[in-house]
């Protein structure tokens, strides 16, 4: 039995004859179901003629694609805004959550639970009409408050998952509280917010797709005008099936970044243990003379 075996078997009993013939069975039948409910949405798809050569038609006009690429790179660059400002602002308001100057961690604390609890899309609308700032600002704007605020909290409980003892060690050491977060914690909390911080980034992703509603040229402005199209038949569908990879690939890229950030971070030296040569016979007893 193999090491893996033995903790996994010491969690739970391992699954007899009978009860894998069982979770086979229910394999087989979850397959059976998804299958068919695949099976179910393609043929309502025919059915309802979104396959038909008129609907697919503008995909095949260069104006159309250029109007595609140009409402994916608004999109890429609004994102690409908030999630830089994002990661400021929360770095900002975490430090202040984390101080413990009263003066500092009150307003933070208020800053961060009131955009957290306010709508994405009332803060866009509130910038983009009341304070009457260009759709891009603002839509870069309310994303960076929202998301602001939630990676603040992401990085204050990674700063506080990181064991007290290392704390304390640093301060025993002398090290002041500056140092103590930028060379002892923070690089350790890196690895626990990592996940967290790559989720809300995809949110911050889907979230630009709001910024059609205040005129900005983003991706899902750009289908919405071609869906909308009489001439085509009005081609809803075959817009969502269009883009939805497209957003799904997107959200897949982060996800693999972050997958690769974490191995480096891993094997990078600055992380992994020196290795200690065996001590030579005899070389405590030459110590101790």
């Amino acid at each position: 039995m193999t090491a893996g075996t033995a903790e996994a078997s010491a969690l739970y009993d391992l699954p007899g004859p009978r009860a894998r013939r069982r979770h086979a069975v229910y394999g087989v039948a979850c397959a059976l179901v998804i299958l068919a409910l695949l099976a179910c949405l393609v043929y309502r798809l025919f059915a309802t003629d979104q396959f038909t050569h008129t609907k697919w038609l503008p995909f095949a006009y260069k104006g159309i694609q250029e109007l595609l690429l140009r409402g994916l790179g608004n999109t890429l660059k609004a994102f690409a805004a908030a999630a830089v400002l994002s990661l400021a602002l929360g770095a900002l308001l975490a430090a202040g959550r984390l101080s413990d100057h009263r003066a500092v961690r009150w307003p933070a604390t208020v800053v961060v639970e009131f955009f957290r609890a306010m709508p994405v899309l009332v803060m866009i609308f509130f910038i983009f009409v009341a304070l009457k700032v260009q759709a891009l600002p603002a839509l870069v704007a309310g994303l960076t408050l929202y998301n602001g605020s939630v990676l603040a909290e992401v990085f204050r409980s990674g700063v506080h998952s990181v064991e007290r003892g290392q704390r304390e060690a640093a301060f025993a050491l002398g090290m002041r509280k500056t140092q103590v977060m930028t060379y002892v914690l923070a690089p350790q909390a890196v690895r626990a917010m990592l996940p967290a911080i790559i989720s809300q980034l995809v949110v911050a992703l889907k979230d630009t797709s709001l910024g059609f509603l205040i005129t900005y040229e983003e991706f899902l402005h750009a289908g919405k005008l071609i869906a909308s199209n009489l001439d085509y038949d009005l081609p809803f569908i075959p817009v969502v099936m269009v883009i939805s990879p497209i957003y799904i690939g997107m959200c897949m890229l982060l996800s693999w970044f972050a997958r690769w950030v974490s191995r480096r971070e891993q094997r990078s030296p600055k992380t992994e243990a020196v290795d200690v040569a065996p001590a030579q016979p005899g070389t405590l007893l030459r110590g101790a003379q």
